[in-house]
This record gives structure tokens, C-alpha cells and sequence, in this order.
């Protein structure tokens, strides 16, 4: 049987030659994601209300598709593949009743049945995303349009305030607000500054439309766009908004009549793509140099003033979306791995916008600095990416944008030694990239490390992987099956554990290290789990190229680490 080394390199070699097949000559990686119930749901909504005749036939295919994914329960997941969840049960039932009622009348039923074994809607757990649930029941005739609260449409009014409080969520809040000042009218004192916000509003939503190039996309996701269509088309509002999103989502519809989560992610799977190959060694291949002109065209060249964004980050998308910590950070960290990195001036503007995005306490949010929303942040998770990028282009541990991040991560630590991650499947992502963090910064002998360090070894599966922890899976049994490893939180412990001293040749690393090997599928590429999250604690999805690089990385970072170990092996000590 071949060297443990060996098989490593084989399956570095043919991952990475999978990986570069799935790049497109722009040099973004591609992938082949799941359909979204709640983006396809949202979308037949939308249409059904912004161009019911125009949109027939998508409106039609659209429910057939969600009749045909409905599962034997009665309810939906949030993509193919997952199992039902209250949000997209709730959605889903109530897109049926709007545009398929006579078609749709046992599945319709099938899913209040399943809802109702939930708890019904005040099951979901996030307010603003249970208020959502409740306005497409209430849009199916299920609840009263009294039965949902008053959005404060007036909190635009105040720029930081809504930054702060509504950030990411700006646009279908605005939205749904300005329905709701026309169709559920102010009275008294409040219909003077309902007034007052209303314009302020709509000028919220152009100032995303025209920051977008006036595609309508609103952050190129079905799901926002639809609740933006959907709001301003019952409103009677901005009829230039209304017809860009129904356009946007006409052209985003799947051959098979459903639509994504998220349409674009090409520089998410592009950056973490590049990250695992320059990890795995190829660095130097010139295939990678069309990814890094990907990364220059699409970093920011304007503000994004509805976030008070200046120019320098990267969207997930392309040049004009939503400039993301998460994304920016690793784009970085890809653009210091590839040669030249010390006369790569998008490198060295794009570390000043992340410096300048760090939280006045030390963190990093996704979106807006200092927010209060906590599906925002601060986050341990995009914290520790953004300590990893400095540190990667070069910046000493001592940089004090390093040191007040590390400060900051180690009073985020939860008693069981876990740290959370709030845009990836708790809790090994987050105590994985912590810990890889804080050894980095110069902390992998500090309690708190020990204590994350101890963690993950003690959750170790059997099998030799990792998968999202016990602790996780008690809690959310119903939600995630058995527990399982995952090839992106084996990968993201076994480089934690690597970066945090724990020598490649102990049992733990080589029994993960050959679970990612015999993990690997006979085209070189490894399957993807839901650990990506859309919806915090409902909805999850996969990331193939995240898979990918996430497991080239840590293949990687074990084959240079093995080659160091053996290089500094004294032969006589070796011979005995």
C-alpha cells in the first residue's frame, strides 16, 4: 500500500486538476449548486404580483417544480436535499395558494399540516425572518393582515441607526415597509414622518439599483429581489424597480423552471478555489493568473453608500454588488499567495479597506462596521479570516489591526471551548478558524487555544472526520440527521489543528488526513455539505468549490508540513 505521503500527492494532483476543469475562461470557478424553495417560492410570488400574464408560463413551471419538491412529510428544506424546515414550509405552501391554488390543493394542505407540527411560524426563531413567513401566510389568506406587526419604516430616516440595525436587510425592509405605509396607512402624528420616510426609502432602493447597474438584482438573489418585486408591486410603487427585479428574476430562472439561493458566487467559490490551490502548490500555474484578473476587475472601484462601504473590497458576485468582509478576505489572502503579491496594488488597497472595516472593538462584521444586527456580526468566524489575511500578505503578528482581532477573539470563546461562525454550519468552522487564527497571531499556547485545540480532538469522529460537533448535533437532531463528517469541517479542523502545532504524524491528523483521501470521489472532487448558511439555524446550502479548496488547503498545508518534519529528522534518529 502506498506511503500515507504518496497517496496525499495523488490526491492533491487529481483534485487540483478537477478543480481547474470547473474554471471558466473569465477565471471564475464554477459549481453546480441546489435549487432553492425559497428562492424558486419567492420568485413565482414576485412575478405573480409584477406581470401574473407576461410571467404565465414561469409561474406555472415555478409551482409545478416546488409540487414536485415537496417532501413525503408535507414540508420543504430550504434547497434539494435538505430536510423540511418551518421557513421554506411556510413560503412555499403559501406560493402554491397565491398562484397554483386549484392545482395545488393537497400539497397546499400537506404543507399547514407539516407547519403546524412545527409549532406553526413562531417556530422560526429570527424575528425579521418570522415576520416574513407571516406575510406571504398572510398574502395566501392564512393569517390577517393585522396578525404581522408595523415595520418602522421610520427608522431610514436615521442613516446609522438603519445601518446598524437593518444592514444586509435594507432593501427588502425598506420595501416591505413602503407596502405596508400604503396598504396599512399611518395614523395620527406617525403620518407625517411615514410621509417623510417614504421618500427616503425609495431612495434607498434606487441608490442599491443604480449602485447594481440597474439590473434589479438587489445583491443577485432571487429571494431579496422578490420580496423587493413583490412589495413595491403591491404597493404600486416605483415601476421602474418593479420592472427591473421582474426581469432580473425572469432571466435567473433554472432550465427546470426553479431558481438559486444566490445566482452568482463566483468570487466565493473563485477565492476559496485559489486559496486551496495555492496551498496545494500551484501558485505558480498560469492558470491561476486569470483568477487574479478576475479579482482586479471586480474589486469596488465606488462606495456603496446605503452600507457607507468606501471602494476597495470585493461582493461575492462581481464589480458591482455588496462589498463583504468574508469574500475580501480571502480574495486576499489568494492575491498574497500568488507571485508578484509585493507589487499588487489591489492587495495593498484592498488590506487598507479591510483594515478600515474592522469593528471599533476589534472584530469584523460581514457588511456594516460596528453593526447591532446579529446575523451582521461581529463574528469569530469572519474575524479570524480577517486576522489570517493580514497575516498572509505579510503583516507581523504584532500589527495592532492583528492584535486587537486576537484581543477581541479571545473573549469570544463559549464555555465548551467553541467559537461560532454565523455564516457557516456551527461549531467546528468556527472553533477551527479561531483556533488556526490565534496560533498564527502568536497565541497557540494560550489557554483559549488549548481549550479549542482540546475541542476538536475530542470530537473526532470514529471514522476519522469531523462534522459539525455533539453539541451541534443534539440540539438540531431533527434538523441535521445523523451525525456525519463533512469534507469542509474535516478540512478546516485537520489545518487548525496542523497550524496549532499538533504534529502531522500523530494519530489524529493521519486518521482525518486519510478520511479526506478515501473521501475523495474517482473525478478527483470531493462531495459538499450543507455547511454553508443562508438563513442562520434554518436554512443551509453547499459549496462545492469550497469543498474543493477547503480540502486541497489542508492537504496541502500536512504534505509541507510532513516535507519540514522530515527535513529537520536527524538520520541517525530516523535509522532507529
Amino acid at each position: 500500500m502506498p506511503e500515507l505521503s504518496d497517496q496525499v500527492a495523488d490526491a492533491v494532483r487529481r483534485g487540483a486538476e478537477e478543480l481547474f476543469a470547473r474554471q471558466h475562461d473569465d477565471g471564475a470557478f464554477g459549481d453546480s449548486p441546489p435549487s432553492s424553495i425559497l428562492g424558486t417560492a419567492g420568485a413565482i410570488t414576485a412575478l405573480h404580483a409584477a406581470d401574473p400574464a407576461g410571467s404565465a408560463s414561469l409561474i406555472s413551471a415555478g409551482a409545478a417544480w416546488l409540487r414536485e419538491a415537496q417532501l413525503p412529510d408535507g414540508g420543504w428544506g430550504g434547497v434539494v436535499g435538505a430536510g423540511s424546515e418551518p421557513v421554506a414550509t411556510s413560503v412555499a405552501l403559501s406560493a402554491l395558494q397565491i398562484t397554483a391554488a386549484a392545482d395545488s390543493v393537497s400539497a397546499v394542505a400537506a404543507g399547514r399540516g407539516r407547519l403546524a407540527d412545527f409549532g406553526g411560524v413562531e417556530s422560526v426563531t429570527d424575528p425579521a425572518v418570522q415576520l416574513l413567513c407571516k406575510l406571504f401566510l398572510m398574502l395566501a389568506g392564512f393569517l390577517q393582515p393585522g396578525d404581522l406587526r408595523r415595520l418602522p419604516l421610520e427608522v431610514v430616516l436615521l442613516d446609522k441607526v438603519r445601518r446598524q440595525n437593518i444592514s444586509f436587510r435594507t432593501a427588502p425592509f425598506a420595501a416591505m415597509a413602503l407596502a405596508q405605509s400604503v396598504t396599512d396607512p399611518a395614523t395620527g402624528l406617525r403620518r407625517v414622518t411615514s410621509r417623510l420616510a417614504r421618500g427616503k426609502a425609495l431612495r434607498l432602493l434606487t441608490d442599491i439599483y443604480e449602485h447594481e447597474g440597474r439590473t434589479g438584482n438587489f445583491s443577485e438573489d432571487p429571494w431579496p429581489a422578490a420580496l423587493v418585486c413583490l412589495s413595491l408591486a403591491r404597493a404600486a410603487l416605483a415601476p421602474e424597480l418593479v420592472a427591473a427585479s421582474a426581469g432580473y428574476l425572469r432571466r435567473s430562472v433554472r432550465p427546470d423552471g426553479s431558481w438559486d439561493a444566490v445566482s452568482n458566487l463566483d468570487l466565493t467559490r473563485s477565492s476559496f478555489a485559489a486559496t486551496g490551490l495555492i496551498a496545494a502548490g500551484y501558485a505558480g500555474d498560469l492558470r491561476l493568473q486569470r483568477t487574479r484578473e478576475l479579482f482586479h476587475r471586480c474589486q469596488q472601484s465606488e462606495a456603496f453608500t446605503v452600507l457607507d462601504c468606501p471602494p476597495g473590497g470585493w461582493s461575492f458576485s462581481g464589480a458591482r454588488g455588496w462589498p463583504v468582509t468574508l469574500e475580501s478576505a480571502e480574495i486576499l489572502s489568494a492575491l498574497a499567495g500568488l507571485p508578484g503579491s509585493e507589487r499588487n496594488e489591489s492587495l495593498s488597497t484592498g488590506l487598507d479597506w479591510l483594515t478600515g472595516r474592522q469593528d471599533s472593538r476589534g472584530s469584523w462584521s460581514l457588511w456594516v462596521r460596528d453593526t447591532k444586527l446579529a446575523n451582521d456580526g461581529p463574528c469569530p468566524g469572519i474575524t479570524s479570516q480577517g486576522i489570517t489575511a493580514l497575516l498572509d500578505a505579510g503583516r507581523p503578528s504584532s500589527d495592532a489591526a492583528v492584535q486587537t482581532a486576537a484581543s477581541w477573539l479571545l473573549t469570544q470563546q463559549r464555555p465548551d471551548g467553541t467559537f461560532e461562525n454565523l455564516w457557516y454550519r456551527d461549531f467546528t468552522t468556527g472553533t477551527a478558524v479561531a483556533l488556526a487564527a490565534l496560533a498564527r497571531a502568536g497565541y497557540p499556547g494560550h489557554p483559549v487555544a488549548q481549550r479549542a485545540r482540546q475541542w476538536l480532538l475530542d470530537s473526532q469522529l470514529a471514522d476519522g472526520g469531523w462534522g459539525p460537533g455533539p453539541q451541534q448535533a443534539d440540539a438540531r437532531a431533527a434538523n441535521i440527521g445523523p451525525v456525519e463528517a463533512s469534507v469542509e469541517e474535516t478540512a478546516w479542523a485537520l489545518h487548525a489543528l496542523i497550524e496549532a502545532g499538533v504534529p502531522v504524524e500523530s494519530e489524529p491528523v493521519r486518521r482525518g488526513i486519510t478520511w479526506l483521501i478515501e473521501a475523495q470521489l474517482p473525478d478527483g472532487s470531493w462531495q459538499p455539505s450543507r455547511v454553508c448558511v443562508y438563513i442562520r439555524h434554518h436554512m443551509n446550502y453547499p459549496n462545492g468549490a469550497i469543498a474543493r479548496g477547503l480540502a486541497l488547503r489542508a492537504l496541502g498545508l500536512y504534505a509541507e508540513r510532513s516535507r519540514e518534519t522530515s527535513s529537520t529528522t536527524d538520520p541517525a534518529e530516523a535509522a532507529r
